[in-house]
């Protein structure tokens, strides 16, 4: 082992100081809001406050799906949450979401706004209210559900557990990073397992869990998540890696994988999504070059 010096956990844990890391600047051991903040309404039936990270782009994957198969009361707005500079605890996002954590989804179309919150149950709720990309066969459904919340609730030890250790935290720890590498690879192995017999996760059927899925795990096993495709073998998974390439040529997916993004190729980046069109006309490239 690396480490030279042992750690002695105290008998109660205080917060005195900042953790360090990329994020350390809104850590904090309590929820709530930090500020009074009003969020933007767009004229559609659907309020989306999100960032395109793999938890973002997973729901405006599925509003993409959605309109595309023909669910015209699937239009929603799609408003960017700067989460670095903690645009997520801000008092409205907060009535959203008391959890402080992007997606947050805010349905106007029912006589009392719904709010839906966490990216699983905003997905589950997407499905159930336009009856899409959830099978109805019991068991298919089932097998879709086992899918869904397996993501949810592995992917803590790929993003806060490897991803925050291999990449964000400002020292390496040899124990952490070889503790969470193990896991992360242990979970893609699952996924190979089940990829190999299935076309998608679930069966025959495209659907919410690979929506889910897929910005995680198919992201990470191609090298895109954290630098790290070479680090945990990302191409030995090949049926992860066949899923993923079919998935990645859906021309919804593209669209959601632009929306909230303002990172990487500006011809990819639509940091607000209000129209269809908007996909021709309000990316960063062509907003740079009006300007």
């Amino acid at each position: 082992m690396s480490d030279s010096k042992e750690y002695v956990p105290p008998k109660v844990w205080t917060w005195d100081k900042e953790s360090g890391g990329r994020f350390a600047n809104i850590n904090r051991p309590i929820a709530g809001a930090t500020h009074e903040k009003a969020l933007p309404v767009g004229k559609h039936p659907f309020q989306l406050y999100s960032l395109a990270t793999p938890n973002g782009v997973k729901v405006t994957t599925m509003f993409e799906e959605l309109l595309a198969a023909g669910h015209m009361g699937a239009e929603y707005d799609a408003w960017l949450i700067n989460i670095s500079s903690g645009d997520q605890f801000g008092s409205d996002f907060v009535a959203i979401n008391p959890n402080s954590k992007i997606p947050a989804l805010l349905d106007r179309s029912t006589e009392k706004p719904t709010r839906v919150f966490e990216s699983g149950s905003i997905l589950l709720y997407l499905a159930e209210k336009f009856g899409a990309f959830l099978p109805k066969d019991h068991h298919k459904r089932t097998e879709c559900l086992n899918w869904l919340f397996w993501q949810m609730g592995s992917a803590p030890y790929l993003g806060g557990g490897f991803g925050h250790f291999y990449a964000y935290a400002p020292m390496k720890i040899e124990y952490a990073i070889n503790r969470f590498a193990m896991e992360t690879k242990r979970q893609l192995d699952v996924l190979d397992r089940q990829l190999a017999d299935n076309e998608y996760l679930a069966g025959d059927e495209y659907s919410i869990a690979d929506m889910s899925v897929a910005p995680w795990y198919g992201a990470l096993a191609k090298g895109y998540l954290y630098g790290a495709g070479e680090f945990l073998e990302g191409a030995s998974y090949k049926n992860v890696n066949r899923w993923f390439d079919q998935l990645a040529k859906r021309p919804a997916v593209k669209r959601g994988q632009m929306v909230n993004r303002g990172w990487g190729d500006p011809a990819g980046q639509l940091p607000e999504r209000h129209d269809a069109n908007d996909f021709e006309t309000k990316t960063m490239d062509k907003l740079a070059a009006k300007s």
